[in-house]
């Protein structure tokens, strides 16, 4: 059971974030959070990088952790797919949130 954690823990976490960063994208829109400006960005943009850099950073502890000896697999299988799924759940929450921290807000 372990191991299937292992394999599935960068996807399912990739989708917690996406659903985090879009949700709080509808709440910005939908609650009219006003274009305030805290220091050279808005309110609106601080709160959405601030998002997507830590769904970054979380996908980067959890490949960190699945490349450590203490939480790795004994069967190297299962270690070589854990991590290449890691990879892919970093490159993916980079890639598919950034248009939401790019791109202009509730149009």
């Amino acid at each position: 059971m372990r191991d299937v954690l292992r394999i599935l823990a960068a996807p399912l976490l990739w989708l917690a974030s996406f659903t985090a960063v879009y949700g709080l994208h509808g709440l910005i829109c939908g609650h009219g959070i006003d274009g305030e400006i805290v220091g050279l960005m808005s309110l609106q943009r601080v709160l959405m990088a601030t998002a997507w850099l830590l769904a970054i950073g979380a996908q980067t502890a959890l490949l960190w952790a699945l490349h450590a000896p203490r939480f790795a697999s004994p069967s190297p299988f299962v270690g070589f797919v854990s991590r290449g799924t890691g990879w892919v759940g970093l490159v993916a929450s980079v890639w598919t949130l950034f248009p939401a921290v790019a791109t202009t807000y509730c149009l």
